[in-house]
């Protein structure tokens, strides 16, 4: 499939707010539907990365939609309701820890957008892709727009509904591994988790082996002094 060259948005040209401006130009080039696609997880110490493509009836957009991060947590549990009530489809996929060590955070990412792309119940005439990469077979065409989730609401849409899907499946693994307060920092490096990791070890299949400190051999010392990794159930 195609893909369309893309570059950082020039600052004149970024909307306040995530527009169907990009969506509507495609589609009246008779190259619609549109999905977008997008990512939550790429940083953390532990847990999967979770991609989610959305493609949005442009009759029914909640209002509302924008970058996952610049949202308040219950704001984006509302929106991924409406989301999932309005959209035209929804699909989620992930790629788990050791998937992640197997092949770096960036394939791993990629390979979730693709998962996800082709797991829509309505196939896609086009893709928008937020960040510089487009995931290598994808079932259509498809363009990377940098800050993405800033610009094209189909993007933000996905923004949200991964980043929902992902802090609930931390949750539920807080609920299994208690010592590690995954439900507060969704497995990224905080004190907290890193002095946890220290005291409990690292959980195989949860923690991210490939990633500092853990790749650096600094849990791997405090196991050979005797602390046990935890396994995963």
């Amino acid at each position: 499939m195609s893909r369309l060259p893309s570059g950082p948005p020039l600052l004149f040209d970024m909307p306040l707010a995530p527009d169907f401006s990009i969506e509507t130009r495609l589609m009246a080039r008779g190259a619609g539907p549109v999905c977008g696609l997008d990512e939550a997880g790429r940083g953390p110490l532990a847990g999967p990365v979770v991609a989610a493509a959305v493609i949005l009836d442009p009759r029914r957009i909640p209002p509302g939609l924008d970058d996952s991060k610049r949202l308040k947590a219950a704001d984006r549990e509302r929106l991924c309701a409406e989301i999932l009530r309005t959209a035209s489809a929804v699909s989620v996929a992930s790629v788990a820890a050791d998937g992640i060590d197997t092949v770096n955070i960036l394939r791993a990412s990629l390979e979730a957008m693709r998962r996800a792309a082709t797991l829509l119940c309505v196939s896609p005439g086009h893709a928008l892709v937020d960040g510089r990469d487009v995931p290598p077979g994808l079932p259509c065409d498809a363009q990377a727009l940098v800050k993405g989730d800033q610009r094209s609401q189909s993007i933000a849409a996905a923004s949200i509904v991964a980043k929902v899907t992902r802090d609930r499946m931390m949750t539920r693994c807080a609920a299994v591994h208690t010592a590690y307060g995954f439900d507060l920092h969704m497995g990224y490096a905080t004190a907290r988790h890193r002095s946890a990791i220290v005291e409990a070890g690292a959980v195989m299949r949860i923690h991210r082996m490939s990633f500092a400190p853990l790749k650096s051999g600094a849990v791997e010392a405090d196991v050979e002094e005797g602390l046990l990794v935890a396994q995963a159930g």
